[in-house]
């Protein structure tokens, strides 16, 4: 089960981020409230320099015009103390009349750490005075006695981890907790999907927080089940109706052609009757054709054709195939041009030798039955690497009537070769290139039809080379032909 520990992988993942997160936001929001907080900020600047500021006159001291502006626009109002005699030499205009004029040395230590009558108040050290500013009541607050002991001070890093890795893991184990029974739900949940395609029955308890999820699995594991049983009765009967079939036609058809054959060659009867009997025998041998291709496509489609598996070499099985075509085209109609490169003599497969040697019979078959008026046939076996691995390509062209592009896609994509229609006298392509798409198949490889290059019809099977059987399932195409 990997998919559990990956679930609990992403949570923990995405809330170490949403910590770090937090964390990063809040130290901003902290460094951005804080800026213009500090000890030294802008109250005591004000402070030292309104100090700087005041300068002596013959009428005492005073500042200047636009120090005096400032102060009346943020409300401040400021006492000049002289050192010497801790007198006021100086305020401002407004001065609240609680507001003392004389102090002694322990009220000013008072006062720069704190108050006045509730003023928050702030000093600046002048050439022979000191200043005080008086801001607006709770417009500042002052922390009056900071106190710290020095060994806190100097291991507060070590204590600002601690205390951050303790709230990290009491986060961790919260948030595990809360999601623990979620997690115990989601694995048999897990389990049930992943039994699905297996065909496996589903029961799941259908309890906790994803009950109703289990419920509907349940549903659907039952409902998968009974498709399944409905399906494999109809494959069943369909074989056994195609097989039974077969039986028991043969046994007419081998009537029809006995008589038919004794008819063609009696010297008895008219030149124009021996002529049909003679298409009565070859129409009766395609019938048989097409009974043994028919329970052989019926085999493949519902594997009960077993695979007796060999080592072969591609380019000798299909190379004694063509001779075979040529010694029975005694007319010499369909003439056959071998394309293989000739520094390929080798090409080895792991395959079904029967099964091997009919689906290229077929391919050469399908160019001479589509091709009344004679064609020619261009056979090549050649290696093509796909996706890393070998396939060994059996190509058969021909330069005969061909396919439009449409026929050529129908036949690509259709879930089977057959194409009937009213038409009886047009030739079509039916169960041959259907056993060659499903012997290609069955070997984990796959067959495609296209445009012939010399302008007729081209189909092609492409089967692993031996020794990548095993990966071949994988190759691209092999479901659709």
């Amino acid at each position: 089960m990997k998919s559990i520990p990956k679930l609990i992988r992403r949570f923990v993942l995405l809330l170490l981020l949403s910590i770090f997160l937090f964390l990063v936001l809040n130290i901003g929001f902290l460094i951005l409230f804080t800026m213009d907080q500090s000890p030294n900020g802008r109250p005591w600047s004000t402070a030292q320099e309104m100090a700087e500021a005041v300068e002596q006159t013959g009428d005492g001291y005073g500042l200047p015009r636009e120090m005096q502006e400032k102060l009346d626009q943020e409300h401040i109002w400021a006492v000049y103390v002289d050192n010497t005699t801790l007198q006021a030499v100086w305020h401002s205009d407004g001065l609240p009349a609680e507001v003392p004029l004389s102090y002694t040395a322990s009220e000013i230590a008072s006062l720069t750490r704190g108050y006045i009558s509730d003023y928050p108040t702030f000093t600046g050290a002048g050439d022979d005075g000191l200043m005080i500013l008086g801001y607006p009541k709770e417009s500042f607050w002052k922390h009056m006695y900071p106190s710290w002991d020095y060994q806190t001070i100097a291991g507060a890093p070590r204590i600002f981890l601690i205390v951050l890795g303790a709230n990290i893991i009491l986060v961790l184990l919260i948030y595990i907790g809360a999601n623990s029974r979620l997690l115990k739900s989601v694995r048999p949940i897990v389990n049930g999907i992943q039994q699905l395609p297996k065909g496996e029955l589903v029961a799941l308890k259908e309890r906790g927080i994803l009950s109703e999820l289990a419920f509907n699995l349940n549903k659907t594991s039952e409902m998968l089940q009974s498709q399944r049983y409905q399906l494999k009765k109809k494959d069943a009967a369909r074989a056994n109706w195609i097989a039974g079939v077969s039986h028991d036609i043969r046994t007419p058809l081998s009537m029809v052609m006995g008589y038919a054959g004794q008819l063609e060659e009696s010297p008895d009867i008219r030149e124009e009757d021996r002529k049909k009997a003679s298409a009565i025998v070859r129409q009766s041998r395609r019938m048989k054709n097409l009974i043994n291709d028919l329970n052989l496509a019926s085999k493949l489609e519902y594997n009960m054709q077993p695979l007796v598996r060999e080592e072969i070499n591609a380019v000798a099985l299909v190379r004694q195939a063509a001779v075979d075509f040529i010694n029975l085209d005694a007319e010499g109609r369909y003439p056959i041009e071998w394309e293989t490169d000739e520094k390929l003599s080798v090409c080895m497969i792991l395959a079904d030798k029967s099964l091997l040697t009919r689906a290229a019979a077929n391919l050469i078959q399908n160019s001479i039955n589509h091709n009344e008026d004679g064609c020619t046939i261009y056979i090549a076996v050649s290696v093509r690497t796909e996706n890393g691995k070998p396939y060994c390509v059996i190509s058969v062209e021909d330069d005969g009537v061909g396919a439009s592009e449409e026929q050529i896609r129908k036949l690509n994509d259709a879930p089977h070769y057959m194409v009937c229609d009213t038409n009886t006298t047009e030739q079509r392509h039916g169960l041959g290139l259907l056993i060659v798409r499903q012997i290609a198949e069955s070997h984990g490889g796959r067959a495609k039809i296209r445009e012939s290059a010399h302008g007729g019809f081209a189909a092609e099977m492409a089967l692993p080379c031996s020794g990548y059987e095993t990966e071949a399932t994988k190759m691209p195409g092999s479901e659709n032909g």
